[in-house]
């Protein structure tokens, strides 16, 4: 034990910012103190699972399964989850159980130099929050339109002349041109705003609104809320396992997703993709999570919590790709399909034969025959290649899966609007849940800097709050809003996530000082941290977040940066063109993953000149 105390920094003051012991036990029976309470320990776990599991398990993980070998990216994600996520997410249940205090104070308790820590959280949880709720503004527009039958992104629209159909929507596909023209109305450049789209700003307010109604008294108000927000997904997700499994090529889905090419082991960008999805399936360093378990009892089994709501969230991931992959395999049988029964549609006109004489079974066979006899009539007409593997390997991630591809498969089924309905309400639930924990990771901390005036009443606070957020958000509802979203996307959640992980945990661990926070373990669980805790808090853990920031800190700066844009005027389209950034955007950037990361080391600087000034 001796060594762990020698590498403990210096912390003088600590046990005059905390609590002992003794007093913890006294608040715990007087149940004294303003803090608010969980009602049940199910409605805890309930709104922890809803912060950790978002719409980056149903549509994150799924992508980088598939980009990465199929079934093999699953072994560094849960070698990862059990080095890195558990450790941390034990850590932040801890200390936030322990201290009592949100993300800001907990810090600034530890050490008044580490206030940046929680100042970088809040950053990043309100950089979230903003693109989060316009995500689930466009969710709420395709529900508003799923009541109709047939769906509106299942066919294109008349064009004004009433002569054919719209040109662009011809060009792409209905999927596509609902998404990008009547949802997005997008521009074809960052630079040119388009202007705000009225129907999209409306979702937007919706949006917000439903957040301040179920956020307005903190958890009193979302602890009732998760109830139904972090269950319902789970049984829409079983609901569309069973539908996707009876769909044609359902099967042919789960066999590429679950096929492990062990090559891509050796890859280190499957290795730190692992790491950071970890990261961030777990909403770890946002903050959400030490306030929700600072209104815990003192005697909580936070260990306990910490494995269970790994293991849910391990199992969400791979249960949503399941079901993804079902409907993926559906949608590439029917390409396949669509793509064999043009080509024999034209080898039966082309050489005159009868109906049936060529079928899916033969067409192989036919047309090798057909290609001895006659190899320039066959050169001429062109057939399409057709390999499901293609169809199957065509990557989507994010919006484009839930927006695009799925939006594009339920059309294919029967009843689709009542599909297409449970659908948006699963992403919408998904969304609220993890946005409870984002905002949460506003309010706190904004109400631990006195922010507000102290005659202001939760409701106020949420409100003003809320309507703030509303406001800047309207950026992403612009015609370029959605080349903002994927830039915060890129930004805000990357780097300074894993700077503010580091910082805790080696805040915890070198100055909190692990000894007391075992002693503190101890009294709270009644049991010492067993060696893996030891092990992954001190070296482990710490060690893979340095690696995973500085191979990120090093590929972003050394790449060049692109965006992808719809441009119908474009040579290429419908395939999205990759457009290098404006010149200005890097002081976006800066602003992004700069400032809440440079707010760790400046929050100390800045406080170390005021001491000097003010002895001075």
């Amino acid at each position: 034990m001796g060594w762990s105390t020698k590498l403990k920094l210096p912390n003088p003051g600590l046990d005059e910012r905390i609590l002992s012991h003794a007093q913890l036990e006294k608040l715990e029976v007087e149940e004294a103190g303003e803090r608010p309470k969980w009602d049940n320990k199910a409605q805890y776990m309930l709104t922890c699972v809803g912060f950790c599991v978002g719409l980056g398990n149903v549509w994150r993980f799924p992508y980088l399964c598939q980009s990465h070998g199929g079934g093999a990216f699953m072994i560094p994600f849960l070698i990862l989850l059990v080095l890195e996520g558990i450790p941390l997410l034990h850590l932040e249940f801890a200390i936030g159980q322990r201290l009592r205090k949100g993300s800001m104070d907990v810090w600034r308790t530890i050490n008044p130099y580490m206030l940046g820590v929680g100042f970088a959280s809040m950053c990043v949880s309100l950089l979230v929050s903003l693109y989060y709720n316009t995500i689930i503004a466009w969710v709420l527009w395709y529900f508003f339109n799923s009541f109709q039958e047939p769906l509106p992104w299942s066919q294109c629209p008349i064009n004004a002349n009433r002569t054919g159909f719209e040109e662009e929507c011809e060009k792409s596909s209905p999927v596509d041109f609902f998404w990008y023209r009547k949802t997005l109305n997008i521009t074809t450049d960052i630079d040119q705003t388009g202007g705000l789209q009225w129907w999209m700003v409306l979702c937007l307010i919706s949006a917000w609104a439903v957040l301040y109604v179920c956020c307005v008294r903190g958890i009193e108000t979302t602890g009732k809320a998760v109830y139904v927000t972090s269950t319902l997904p789970y049984v829409v997700l079983t609901i569309f396992l069973i539908r996707g499994l009876t769909l044609k090529g359902s099967v042919s889905g789960l066999i590429f997703l679950f096929t492990p090419d062990l090559n891509e082991l050796a890859n280190p960008a499957t290795w730190l993709d692992a790491g950071a999805q970890v990261f961030y399936s777990f909403s770890l360093a946002f903050g959400g999570l030490i306030s929700f378990s600072s209104y815990n009892s003192i005697h909580n089994n936070c260990e306990q919590d910490a494995v269970i709501i790994s293991i849910i969230n391990a199992f969400t991931s791979i249960f949503a790709a399941t079901v993804i992959y079902t409907i993926i395999g559906f949608r590439a049988t029917e390409r396949f399909d669509d793509c064999l029964g043009g080509n024999i549609l034209t080898l039966l006109n082309s050489f005159d034969l009868p109906e049936g004489n060529i079928t899916e079974s033969n067409y192989d066979l036919a047309l090798e025959s057909l290609n001895a006899t006659y190899p320039d009539t066959i050169n001429s007409l062109n057939l399409q290649t057709c390999d499901l593997n293609t169809f199957l390997t065509e990557g989507v991630e994010g919006t484009g899966l839930a927006f695009i591809v799925f939006t594009e498969a339920i059309t294919k089924m029967p009843l689709a609007p009542l599909w297409s309905v449970l659908f948006f309400v699963m992403l919408f639930c998904l969304g609220l849940s993890s946005m409870f924990g984002n905002i949460e990771g506003v309010l706190v901390p904004l109400q631990d800097l006195k922010v507000f005036p102290k005659s202001w009443t939760k409701e106020a606070i949420s409100g003003v709050t809320c309507l703030l957020c509303c406001c800047i958000g309207l950026i992403f509802v612009q015609g370029s809003g959605n080349y903002w979203l994927a830039l915060f996307d890129s930004f805000a959640g990357s780097i300074p996530l894993l700077v503010t992980g580091f910082c805790e945990m080696v805040g915890v661990v070198y100055v909190y000082g692990m000894d007391r926070f075992n002693e503190d373990l101890v009294f709270m669980i009644g049991h010492k941290p067993n060696i893996f805790w030891q092990a992954t808090w001190r070296v482990i853990s710490p060690l893979i977040m340095l690696v995973i920031f500085l191979f990120y800190f090093v590929t972003t700066i050394s790449k060049e940066l692109f965006y992808i844009a719809w441009d119908p005027e474009s040579v290429k389209f419908p395939t999205l063109e990759q457009k290098p950034y404006p010149a200005w955007i890097y002081v976006i950037i800066f602003i992004l993953a700069g400032i809440p990361t440079l707010a760790v080391p400046g929050a100390a600087i800045f406080r170390a000149l005021r001491n000097r000034c003010c002895k001075l």
